[in-house]
């Protein structure tokens, strides 16, 4: 059996890489089944008691109330958070994160908005206010609905 050159190595392996990652890319079929499961999921999830759904699409439940200041989109929030897919998976969390308000996903922008310090929220967050049609890198899928779990620790100026 004769080995592949030093030359040839490079072109196989990227052909090898490029087959198998197209194997594990979302297809249109994907984005369209996410996009019906989050249509039906938001559907039925706002008819439930506590459920509040804004004009944008966005809804929220409210698990605790805050009583201190509402951020606007141009200041800094830190939160803690935990992310998660229709399936329950996990995809991102953490704690203390500062960022600010306006270079966050509209889901974020607008639902932190409704906000006051020490509050803990629920968003139900469409894909067109998350990372709609492309996704996000092979963890947040197409058209993905995504859930989040917000704690509101603190506002600050911008």
């Amino acid at each position: 059996m004769k080995y592949l050159s030093k030359p040839m190595i490079r072109p196989v392996l990227a052909a090898l890489i490029a087959l198998g990652l197209h194997g594990c890319m979302p297809t249109s079929q994907d984005a369209e089944r996410n996009k019906q499961e989050g249509a039906r999921f938001l559907g039925e999830n706002r008819q439930k008691p506590g459920i509040a759904t804004t004009v944008s699409g966005l809804q929220y439940e409210v698990m605790k109330a805050g009583n201190g200041a509402s951020p606007k989109a141009t200041d800094t929030v830190t939160v803690n958070y935990r992310g998660s897919l229709l399936t329950g998976a996990e995809f991102d969390s953490g704690e203390g994160i500062s960022f600010a308000l306006n270079q966050v996903i509209p889901g974020w922008t607008e639902g932190l908005q409704l906000m006051k310090e020490g509050a803990k929220y629920k968003f139900y967050i469409p894909a067109d206010l998350a990372y709609g049609e492309t996704g996000a890198g092979r963890v947040i899928p197409p058209n993905a609905t995504l859930i989040f779990e917000v704690d509101l620790v603190k506002v600050g100026p911008p």
